[in-house]
């Protein structure tokens, strides 16, 4: 059901995009917008990762230089059936995790030192596992796509204000074309979040059957969602556009579920895991685990690095 409406939010903004390319130019604009579609598609496609790292300042960790983090990443991959991503801190107080890449193959997770320091490993666990669920749905291609998408209708609508929307073949009129223009860019964000917030859901589920715990992810977003409330990440709050990425919003905490929210509601998210932790299906799925590693110990207050 969530692959179905992501499908079809999908399908609604790019119809969006080629109702603007027509507004603007009639059947040739929206032959136009969709040529530019699919080059913008290309060039995310090959770049948003790299982009989207720099952004947010993470710096490459290996066995060496993380190797409690990166083990654990390498062990939560395996019971994936993931190749192994690379591996990312970003250095900010603030608590978050995000993942990226075109697919399994070039993919990549970051985790802030603000969660290893504060969460548990339990918890952590549950964050890195809903990462690479966010992989193996290739919710990282699907969310490039439809961040590209809406930037180009904000970017086309710009330009079809100033020399667009006179056309013979427009059916819309001048009014019907400038309301579409104003409208479109707000129709499409509301989309773009409302496939976000679908993903997070998904992703949560995948990430409580690859960890076997789904009560220690609920336990890490509530933990993350009260500490990110009042820790200022300043790559995140320069780069907005990526926020949709990370695990909880890192730039406010909002308290309900709304169309202009790139997330879920945290207590939504803790119910729906709390119930999947209680469901007879669950339970005897998860007796059949990966065996556990040295990350399922208690950790001290201060976290697994002290």
């Amino acid at each position: 059901m969530n692959l179905f409406k992501t499908g079809l939010l999908m399908a609604g903004m790019t119809a969006l995009f080629l109702a603007i390319g027509a507004a603007i130019g009639g059947q040739g604009g929206m032959m136009l917008a969709l040529l530019f579609a699919i080059g913008t598609n290309l060039f995310a496609y090959w770049n948003a990762d790299k982009m989207v790292l720099r952004m947010a300042g993470a710096r490459q960790v290996d066995a060496a230089a993380a190797p409690e983090y990166y083990s654990m990443v390498e062990r939560l991959a395996r019971q994936a059936g993931l190749p192994m991503p690379k591996v990312f801190i970003v250095d900010t107080p603030q608590p978050n995790a995000f993942a990226t890449g075109r697919n399994p193959e070039n993919a990549a997770v970051a985790a802030t030192t603000g969660l290893l320091r504060n969460l548990s490993p339990e918890e952590i666990e549950g964050v890195m596992a809903h990462e690479l669920a966010h992989i193996k749905n290739r919710d990282t291609l699907i969310m490039t796509v439809t961040a590209t998408i809406a930037g180009a209708i904000s970017m086309v609508a710009n330009f079809g204000m100033f020399f667009g929307g006179r056309g013979r073949d427009n059916p819309l009129g001048a009014i019907g074309t400038i309301a579409l223009l104003i409208l479109a860019p707000i129709g499409a964000m509301i989309v773009q979040m409302a496939i976000s917030r679908t993903r997070e859901y998904a992703a949560d589920r995948g990430g409580a059957e690859i960890s076997g715990k789904p009560m220690a992810l609920a336990s890490a977003l509530g933990r993350i969602q009260a500490l990110a409330q009042g820790t200022l990440n300043p790559r995140a709050e320069a780069n907005p556009a990526t926020a949709h990425m990370y695990i909880i919003n890192p730039l406010t905490g909002r308290g309900v579920d709304n169309l202009f929210s790139t997330h879920p509601n945290t207590a939504n998210r803790v119910a729906e895991l709390t119930a999947l932790a209680a469901s007879p299906a669950f339970r005897s799925s998860a007796g059949a685990a990966a065996p556990r590693g040295p990350w399922d110990e208690p950790a001290s207050p201060r976290g697994p690095w002290g």
